[in-house]
């Protein structure tokens, strides 16, 4: 009971383990691999944008499985990202198809113009 309760108010718990598991997996890397993994991370909790849990977790476990699997062949760090870290990143988060926040926003957007709109029609 307690445990609903819980994830009523803070969102399902499996999906804080995976994402805590995921983390603990490139907080483990060799450098320089858990610098970019941790790089990759912030960048993606600031750009990615994603609202949705699931996807966000699979997100991370994915990133988890590239840089361990990086390190595990000794593929150069560059040899990931590219000449444009960042563009790396885009790219990456824009696998994930997940509901973003800025779709509330542009939600809200539409429907102020359409509302203007309507305001203006001559009745």
């Amino acid at each position: 009971m307690a445990a609903k309760w819980i994830e009523a108010v803070t969102g399902p718990l499996e999906q804080k383990r995976n994402y805590r598991q995921a983390k603990a997996r490139m907080d483990a890397l060799p450098e320089p691999y858990r610098a970019t993994a941790t790089a990759l991370t912030r960048y993606l909790m600031y750009y990615g944008g994603v609202t949705d849990g699931d996807t966000l977790v699979q997100m991370f476990v994915d990133l988890a499985d590239l840089w361990e699997r990086a390190a595990l062949d000794a593929t150069p760090v560059s040899a990931i990202t590219g000449d444009d870290p960042v563009d790396f990143a885009e790219s990456f988060a824009q696998a994930y198809t997940g509901k973003r926040w800025i779709d509330k926003e542009r939600q809200r957007l539409i429907d102020a113009v359409e509302a203007a709109t309507r305001a203006q029609e001559p009745s």
